[in-house]
């Protein structure tokens, strides 16, 4: 793979994991064949930012996790509309690191 192309795809979508995964990341990217990057450039990754905004004014409906793909959490918060508030506040401080780790998982499928 292009290092070139590889730096851009990271600089570009860096916001998107955790710092730690990044170089991570980078060396699977380096690694992988051609046949694949069509497939990656195109992964539709979460922002955190984003999800943490959906948390903070819907998170008690469980909209915020409906989002990033944890289905039974979010019936889970709609159900017990946010754990009585109490699930919807503490989600406020882990949602963004839910996303990373949902949109690292994400591209964890195509990178092995």
């Amino acid at each position: 793979m292009d290092a070139q192309k590889v730096d851009m795809f990271i600089m570009s979508n860096s916001k998107f994991f955790e710092s730690h995964q990044v170089n991570q990341i980078r060396e699977r990217l380096l690694a992988i064949d051609d046949s694949k990057w069509a497939m990656i450039s195109t992964v539709q990754l979460k922002d955190p930012t984003t999800s943490l905004i959906v948390s903070i004014l819907a998170g008690s409906l469980g909209i915020d996790r409906f989002m990033i793909g944890d289905t039974g959490l979010g019936v889970g918060k709609l159900l017990t509309c946010g754990g009585l508030g109490i699930w919807a506040i503490i989600d406020w401080f882990m949602i963004q690191n839910a996303t990373r780790e949902k949109n690292m998982q994400k591209i964890q499928q195509f990178l092995y």
